[in-house]
């Protein structure tokens, strides 16, 4: 699988804020806001070769003892599933834990 680096600004599709990316070396794929994501990588981070291009809310979370908070995101369009790692700026409160977008 592979893991192209992309340190790009986007506008949310969801919330419509427009989103920056992180600083320190670390990689931003969804909204620090509502959580949401987009599909639009297939085979690895930063392929954008997925032509779905479907909405992926936050579904789940989850702890992970090495990478600290995991989300779980789901394409509403094929229903693709795909675990991020939370960003230390990421709102978690709003949406997956308060239960708004699925399990928590």
């Amino acid at each position: 699988m592979p893991f192209l680096p992309r340190q790009e600004p986007f506008l949310c599709e969801h919330c419509g804020r427009s989103i920056e990316p992180l600083e320190h070396g670390s990689y931003r794929n969804h909204c620090p806001f509502c959580l949401y994501s987009k599909h639009v990588d297939d085979r690895g981070p930063g392929d954008r070769a997925s032509g779905c291009g479907g909405l992926m809310p936050a579904v789940g979370l989850d702890q992970d003892g090495k990478k600290g908070w995991i989300l779980i995101h789901r394409c509403e369009r094929c229903g693709k599933e795909v675990r991020n790692k939370a960003a230390p700026d990421d709102e978690l409160q709003n949406g997956v834990i308060d239960g708004e977008n699925g399990k928590s």
